[in-house]
């Protein structure tokens, strides 16, 4: 990328700038299946059940939790997200428990215990479903998803308190298939995954990400769209990276319309 920086908001007459994650999620691109692992999750926390969603960084994970959540009304659900490292029982117990607002003290039975009678709280008390959503899941210790068991283990499993939704990359499917993750499995109701875009799909979302910043013509020639396309491979995450990139490499240069010579710089300039 060259050295200037130029306002690529002013540049394209555009009001916000495009392909950053600041982006409502109202606006969020329209794609059937991934509309479809939204209603299969909010399915699942509304009949207080749990899922897990499997997919590759940059396809999307984000989005579709977010979607879900926005899809949840506050008066009926109390939602907790949680970002996993790689913790012991113990820690991630006391994290789960600072997250709901229950006495984060004690050893893992003692937090367990506390988690459970914060989130029986929820629904007796203030009618609220606690679900609890577990980002990174794939870096879980063996040890502490099956804490997870424990966690939906209420008066001898007839009674359905909280939701949890597992959200990692494919990584986490190996580690529900372990012989000693069976009862976790048992109590998953559904298992969603993502891909990356087609072609066309590119396409589309390039251009639904242009014109909710503004665009009101095409920001980038057919063939910029081929080569970003290739570089990316649908991937949005990618997608995003190398079309902001693209779009300064050609305010810089004074041009309205993105050739392949801007995504081209663009990629030498970018981690993709």
């Amino acid at each position: 990328m060259t050295n200037s920086t130029p306002d690529i908001r002013a540049h394209f007459g555009l009001h916000t700038t495009p392909f950053t994650r600041e982006m409502p999620i109202t606006s969020r691109f329209k794609h059937p299946e991934h509309d479809a692992v939204v209603n299969a999750l909010t399915q699942a926390v509304g009949a207080r059940m749990s899922a897990v969603l499997i997919a590759p960084a940059g396809t999307g994970k984000s989005v579709v939790i977010r979607s879900m959540m926005d899809e949840l009304p506050e008066s009926r659900y109390r939602l907790h997200y949680i970002h996993v490292a790689d913790l012991s029982k113990r820690d991630f117990a006391r994290h789960l428990a600072i997250s709901i607002g229950a006495k984060p003290a004690g050893h893992v039975g003692a937090l367990i215990r506390a988690i459970q009678d914060r989130t029986s709280t929820l629904v007796t008390q203030d009618a609220l479903r606690p679900t609890i959503i577990i980002d990174e899941a794939h870096d879980m210790r063996p040890e502490v998803l099956g804490l997870l068991r424990l966690l939906t283990n209420f008066e001898v499993d007839s009674k359905l308190v909280i939701s949890i939704i597992l959200v990692g990359q494919p990584p986490l499917k190996q580690l529900l298939l372990r012989d000693d993750m069976s009862a976790i499995r048992g109590r998953l109701s559904r298992i969603a995954t993502l891909r990356t875009l087609t072609r066309d799909e590119s396409y589309l979302y390039l251009t639904h990400r242009s014109e909710i910043a503004g665009a009101t013509t095409s920001l980038f020639d057919s063939n910029a769209l081929d080569a970003m396309y290739q570089i990316a491979q649908g991937n949005l995450r990618a997608l995003n990276k190398i079309a902001f990139n693209t779009l300064h490499e050609a305010a810089a240069d004074g041009q309205t319309v993105c050739g392949t010579e801007h995504v081209l710089r663009a990629r030498k300039g970018a981690f993709l």
